[in-house]
């Protein structure tokens, strides 16, 4: 910048003249002018198309903002709807259990007045189930017996299982014992609510069942009395 310094303007107002120098001022006036409109327009274009930009950015992070908003209002509706309906599910199944539980105890009334050999001391035959399998002449059975009078105390006992039949045409029944694997420790009982037995056995080549007869024995002890419960149905196989 020393050339700057070494400039002379009475130097070169001498030479140039009044009015060259005017016009020389002025033309470096205009181009300056000139320059600078140049510049500050190329800036001010390049602001405008950056807040455009911005602008453009800024509208699409709110139309994306306010689609999510729509959606979470939507899942917060289609949550508050299942939560309803499981409510109302809830109230429905707790209804059933409720009903159901009364109509088990009607039922066990009933079963005591009008078939008391059905009960004993509270213990019923709530269930049995027998079902094919694959192997021939081989089946599973299952026991459900429960206690529907609540006691502090538990029921001890054991069951004998029959299936009652012909073989060759002749009346035959058959002791789970002496067609399946299961002993007598297998068949005891000692429950405070219910217990399941299951287990399966292997019928003879000739035999047709016709019946299963289940009987609950409560053996006696200090704390309960010798009784016995009986249930038979009929060979339907599930």
């Amino acid at each position: 910048m020393n050339w700057l310094a070494k400039i002379n303007l009475s130097v070169v107002l001498e030479r140039l003249g009044p009015f060259k120098s005017a016009m020389f001022l002025i033309a470096l006036i205009v181009v300056c002018l000139f320059t600078g409109y140049r510049l500050g327009n190329y800036y001010h274009t390049f602001q405008i198309s950056t807040l455009a930009q911005q602008k453009q950015r800024l509208d699409d992070l709110y139309f994306h903002q306010s689609k999510q908003v729509e959606r979470i209002h939507s899942l917060e509706v289609e949550l508050a709807v299942e939560q309803l309906a499981n409510q109302n599910a809830q109230i429905t199944l707790k209804q059933m259990a409720d009903d159901h539980y009364q109509v088990k105890k009607q039922l066990a009334f009933y079963e005591k007045v009008m078939a008391p050999e059905k009960e004993a001391d509270g213990l019923v035959i709530d269930k049995i189930k027998v079902s094919a399998t694959q192997s021939l002449n081989h089946y599973n059975f299952q026991v459900t017996l429960v206690q529907q009078i609540l006691k502090k105390r538990y029921a001890n006992g054991y069951i004998t299982l029959n299936v009652i039949g012909s073989l060759d045409d002749v009346p035959t029944k058959l002791a789970l014992k002496d067609i399946s694997t299961f002993t007598k420790k297998n068949l005891t009982f000692s429950f405070q609510y219910f217990q399941v037995f299951d287990g399966s056995f292997t019928l003879p080549e000739r035999f047709v069942p016709e019946k299963v007869q289940i009987s609950a024995i409560l053996t006696k002890s200090k704390w309960q009395k010798y009784q016995k419960v009986n249930k038979t149905i009929s060979w339907i196989l599930d």
